[in-house]
């Protein structure tokens, strides 16, 4: 028989009944306090074959009815190294692997947590309110000792380097820019790996928190795909230019494209048409019209569409909050030399909506006033109004009648008006 073999046959009474428990909680105190051997170990309800573990460890006699039972660590220690010629640590080493030292393993994780802050800090965007709030939060919750636990620190650095990258100096209007970074594209420059962004990766969930801090002081990342699209969408990123998409009617086109015969066409018959984002960067599309009325609602662009036809004015359908093939679109056209006439549902979101469309495009607010609101709330019953308020700025009463109230006002109540305004005259 080998050494090694007659030491494990050796260790068989440690792993008797009368061994388990009290090895155990050796182990769990040594390891807590990296391996001292100071101070005792209890049994509480200790067993019989316990009670004559410790009898025979201590040299103590303990009654029948003891109810707990404490054994020093360098009592402990000597039995061991007496009778297997181990002490304890060698010992408890060899029977279920080497012991964790965990104050040398907390220094080491919290010197490896200051080390990825140390570096995120360094960042040009430090300074930023936002990211400094993303920083903290995720040194706060725990995000970043389990990033430190499982290895995966650098990607705390690479989702700096996305957010550095989008950015572009924290100055301009937040959306897509003319030439918006696909999602792969950035994940490959951040990390070298065009599936590090994908939706549920650890490297995306960072990045969208911070993205989500940057929009709101208590913003959280949206559950829906949709709403994560709209936010990197947001950032100047396209997590899918095939699936960023925008909704026209009589639009037409200037230019001798594949997608400008096809927009010209549904004009003619007064059609409905959808455009990505892929179809607009690709081949390149210059709206024909010079008045463009955005609404919120496809259920308004599908009574033009029903009622109005091809008499209908150029109307283009956000479906919410604009998408970037929606801001390409509309960008494009006001370069051109476009007026909007912009309108959203009377709720939070549709007030953010139509300020951002004001502040980015230059957009004229389309029966979006405090007088147009108080008509159509009398129109018929509303839904409480949801989340943060926001300001109107093109006209600070609407804001102010619509927390009054406390009620939303979806943009269909205005049909009847908003076709009138359609009509081509």
């Amino acid at each position: 028989m080998s050494a090694e073999r007659r030491e494990s046959h050796g260790y068989d009474e440690l792993r008797g009944e009368g061994w388990t428990r009290l090895l155990a909680a050796a182990r769990r105190r040594l390891e807590r306090t990296g391996g001292a051997l100071d101070g005792d170990i209890g049994l509480t309800a200790p067993g019989e074959a316990e009670r004559r573990t410790v009898i025979g460890i201590t040299g103590r006699y303990r009654p029948e009815t003891v109810k707990r039972l404490a054994v020093p660590l360098r009592d402990l220690d000597g039995y061991l190294y007496d009778r297997y010629g181990t002490g304890l640590l060698t010992t408890l080493g060899r029977l279920h692997g080497p012991l964790h030292d965990r104050p040398a393993e907390r220094a080491d994780e919290q010197a490896r947590r200051e080390q990825a802050l140390t570096s995120a800090h360094s960042s040009r965007l430090a300074g930023q309110g936002w990211f400094a709030a993303w920083l903290e939060r995720i040194a706060a919750d725990g995000t970043l000792t389990r990033l430190v636990r499982r290895g995966d620190a650098p990607l705390l650095d690479a989702a700096v380097r996305v957010l550095e990258r989008l950015a572009d100096d924290g100055e301009r209007i937040p959306g897509p820019a003319v030439g918006a970074l696909p999602l792969p594209v950035l994940a490959e420059w951040a990390t070298g790996d065009t599936k590090a962004l994908v939706p549920g990766t650890p490297l995306e969930q960072l990045v969208l928190r911070a993205l989500a801090r940057r929009t709101g002081d208590n913003a959280a990342v949206p559950r829906d795909r949709a709403g994560r699209r709209a936010l990197w969408e947001s950032a100047g990123a396209i997590a899918d230019d095939l699936a960023s998409q925008v909704l026209v009617l009589n639009i037409g086109a200037e230019g001798d494209t594949v997608v400008c015969d096809w927009l010209r066409d549904a004009a003619d018959f007064g059609i409905p048409f959808r455009l990505t984002l892929h179809q607009l960067a690709s081949d390149p599309v210059v709206p024909a019209a010079r008045t463009v009325f955005v609404c919120e609602n496809p259920a308004v662009l599908r009574a033009a569409a029903g009622e109005l036809q091809d008499t209908a004015a150029a109307l283009v359908c956000t479906e919410g909050v604009p998408s970037a093939a929606c801001h390409k679109l509309l960008g494009d056209a006001v370069r051109a030399g476009a007026r909007l006439h912009w309108r959203a549902d009377f709720d939070w979101a549709g007030l953010r909506i139509t300020a951002g469309a004001v502040a980015r495009h230059d957009a004229r607010p389309w029966r979006m006033t405090a007088a147009d609101y108080t008509a159509a709330l009398g129109e018929g019953e509303s839904t409480p109004l949801a989340g943060p308020p926001a300001a109107s700025p093109w006209d600070p009463g609407l804001a102010l009648a619509m927390e009054a109230s406390g009620s939303a006002v979806m943009e269909e109540r205005l049909l009847a008006a908003l076709l009138s305004d359609l009509t081509r005259t």
